[in-house]
């Protein structure tokens, strides 16, 4: 995995067989970043990726506090396999949990992505 510094931040692209599902996803690695998520933010832009420490449920869950519109959410194992996914996450959600444990969390805007349960993304850094 390479990615790119910006100011302290790392970004990379998501991509599914061969296709871009994301660009400048912002990867949230620290506890500052993970903790603060999209809370307070207009949009999505183009994600961010929560990295928990271990794999598992209860460490890969989220919330929707202050976050004000829905998102699609994907949650990967720690090869990037998709485990479980939710379209239209509702803003200010209490506990949003996956069905599998995973590592990542990747949250998107809401849009009409082809990615699927078993799926394997890549994660790449930026040029």
């Amino acid at each position: 995995m390479y990615f790119v510094l910006v100011i302290g931040m790392k970004f990379c692209t998501i991509t599914c067989n061969g296709k871009i599902i994301a660009k400048n996803v912002k990867y949230c690695d620290s506890l500052f970043s993970r903790m603060k998520g999209l809370m307070f933010t207009r949009t999505a832009k183009d994600g961010i990726i929560l990295v928990s420490s271990k794999e598992g449920i209860l460490e890969s869950s989220i919330h929707m506090f202050f976050v004000f519109y829905p998102i699609d959410v994907v949650w990967l194992d720690e090869k990037y396999k998709v485990v479980d996914k939710r379209k239209k996450v509702k803003p200010f959600s209490f506990h949003v949990k996956p069905k599998m444990p995973a590592k990542y969390v990747l949250e998107l805007p809401v849009s009409n992505t082809s990615i699927k349960i078993g799926d394997k993304l890549s994660v790449s850094h930026l040029m």
